[in-house]
């Protein structure tokens, strides 16, 4: 099947009662036969109907052999995370999403996991990082929020021959437009939070892997640690992917057409997204990504958190929310929203200004949306 249509059938129709719709089994407990004897459930911790259909789902679009649904996508994060052990190293995007940060500083190593943050778009600084403790090579492609475009396939491929596995957060892409795996990535992350629901009501996260070891890790790290998706969130979450395909479409339309407009206006300074042609690897992301999405960032000429601040709390239909992905409009500050945990002297190195501004673009009207930019810059 295309894509389209695969999207569309993600779930078959239920075995028990034929129900188009996935039923939500929101049970905690299952009647059992006799002593360890049962239909494949016992408790809901480690295996549910609902959630075991969205798991296979995700596992399917993204070319996976498992899939994994967690409670949100730092909850799914911290699982893969748990397969370090002491002493191994994480080489991780230098401008990588604010919570991931965080975790890798601030939790792992204190059990003795160094991570170091280097600009993944250039191979060779990849090269230079690896050692003999490297594990993981920690990629978001594209970042968030400056949107860098790293080479997943190249990178896959040092990460191979110095016996690391590649992790790629495909949550601003989601496998409707990017499908790391195919490109030689050993693991791939989601908040499932943003694109794959996209519609602001849930709150998930996802794994999905192409190693049976490594998959049978991952399950009883799941089991164990316990941050599960719920039956109601996985059955909203596989409501949301069905019209995954059309919302990527429209969200990708019209980004495009917001950052050729921002990079007209006089107030604007730098205009952050894939799709445009003097971005800093284009030519990459046109080669492994469907479309280039519906993300796009930009500073101020009067780089100030003032500035910044005055935008977005004048903006009618971008909503000032710390979330994006959703069918909605939305704006946020990284500064001071998503990447407020960063280390200042980091986030400027990365190009996180102070007047940055993160859109997620909706699929609204474009000629609102682009009213709705210019009353607020001008």
């Amino acid at each position: 099947m295309k894509l389209e249509t695969k999207l569309v059938h993600i779930s078959e129709p239920d075995e028990l009662t034929g129900a188009i719709s996935t039923p939500i089994y929101q049970t905690s407990s299952y009647v059992q036969e006799a002593p360890d004897v049962n239909k494949g459930f016992a408790y809901t911790r480690t295996a549910n109907p609902t959630r075991k259909v969205v798991e296979q789902a995700i596992a399917d679009l993204e070319g996976g052999i498992a899939g994994f649904a967690f409670s949100s996508g730092l909850a799914a994060t911290d699982c893969v995370l748990k397969l370090l052990k002491q002493g191994d190293e994480v080489i991780a995007v230098n401008d990588v999403y604010g919570g991931t940060y965080r975790i890798l500083t601030t939790v792992y190593n204190k059990f003795g996991i160094i991570s170091k943050f280097i600009d993944t778009t250039n191979l060779e600084n990849v090269r230079n990082a690896i050692n003999k403790k490297t594990r993981f090579i920690w990629l978001e492609t594209p970042t968030n929020p400056t949107l860098k475009i790293s080479d997943i396939e190249e990178i896959a491929k040092i990460a191979k021959q110095a016996g690391a596995l590649l992790i790629v957060d495909n949550t601003f892409l989601s496998p409707a437009l990017q499908q790391p795996i195919s490109l030689g990535a050993d693991i791939v992350v989601h908040s499932g939070t943003k694109y794959l629901s996209g519609h602001g009501d849930v709150l998930s996260g996802f794994v999905v892997v192409n190693d049976q070891n490594i998959a049978d890790e991952l399950k009883y790290l799941q089991n164990t640690s316990g941050g599960v998706l719920s039956p109601f969130d996985s059955w909203l979450t596989l409501r949301g992917i069905q019209t995954l395909y059309l919302r990527l479409e429209k969200h990708s339309e019209n980004a495009k057409k917001i950052a050729e407009y921002l990079l007209t206006h006089p107030k604007v300074d730098k205009v952050y997204y894939p799709g445009l042609k003097y971005h800093h690897n284009h030519d990459i992301a046109a080669k492994q990504q469907k479309n280039f999405g519906g993300m796009v960032s930009f500073s101020l000429k009067e780089d100030t958190l003032e500035a910044a601040k005055r935008f977005l709390t004048r903006t009618k239909i971008f909503l000032l929310a710390e979330n994006l992905g959703d069918v909605r409009s939305l704006g946020s500050h990284p500064a001071t929203m998503t990447h407020k945990s960063t280390p200042i002297e980091v986030r400027k190195e990365t190009g996180i200004q102070d007047s940055l501004i993160r859109l997620s673009v909706g699929i609204e009207n474009i000629d609102d949306l682009l009213n709705d930019i210019k009353q607020a810059l001008d």
